[in-house]
């Protein structure tokens, strides 16, 4: 994620905001209230909306509705934020991230801490990085964070071949129901792309995993 967060002011003006976004080369920012608690996201595409609303004789297509406008004219946060924003917290999965983005159509989540107050972004770009891992860092988390800590499995029997973060597994574990428990462990490490398992349990080849 991103940290600390570019954020605003419900009050914070339509200009200020285009400001912050090109300062910071972001793409949207949270909305806060006083606690710093989040109360909704201004994207790119909130500010677009409004500059698409504009009168252009020469257009023939219809202005989109224009974002609520304040008094004196003004545009502010509140106006133009998406309300009630999908949030996450700092020890969410990556792929618990993504599938979030996902299922909403997001582009990036606010970060809560544990009092619920906004403390990071985390954005498709941030969730794509992982993938930039090094194979040699992938293979050391899975044979020492991964194998090292199932019980009844021992890393130097499992060998663990890394390349552009595709993973091959061979070698043995004593135990076919540790089979599926190693395969999952080590889809979910950061960066990993696929696994394939050429292991055998108990002496068997086993199941395609």
């Amino acid at each position: 994620m991103t940290s600390p967060v570019v954020r605003v002011a419900p009050e914070t003006g339509f200009r200020e905001i285009v400001a912050l976004l090109t300062e910071y080369d972001i793409t949207g920012v949270p909305v806060v209230d006083p606690d710093g608690r989040p109360l909704g996201v201004v994207s790119e595409a909130d500010l677009l909306r409004t500059l698409a609303a504009q009168e252009d004789p020469h257009s023939l297509l219809p202005a989109p509705e224009p974002a609520r406008v304040g008094e004196g004219g003004s545009v502010t946060a509140a106006d133009l934020m998406t309300a009630q924003p999908v949030c996450t917290t700092p020890d969410t999965s990556v792929v618990a991230a993504a599938r979030l983005m996902s299922r909403h159509g997001l582009k990036r989540l606010p970060v809560l801490d544990t009092d619920g107050r906004v403390v990071g972004m985390v954005s498709r770009g941030d969730l794509l990085r992982v993938f930039l891992r090094e194979d040699v860092v992938i293979r050391r988390e899975i044979v020492e964070e991964v194998l090292g800590r199932i019980e009844g499995v021992s890393p130097a029997q499992v060998g663990v071949e890394v390349i552009q973060g595709r993973v091959v597994l061979s070698g043995t574990v004593p135990e076919p129901h540790l089979v599926p428990i190693v395969l999952n462990l080590c889809r979910s490490v950061d960066g990993v792309i696929s696994v394939t398992d050429r292991l055998e349990a108990g002496g068997a080849p086993s199941p395609v995993g």
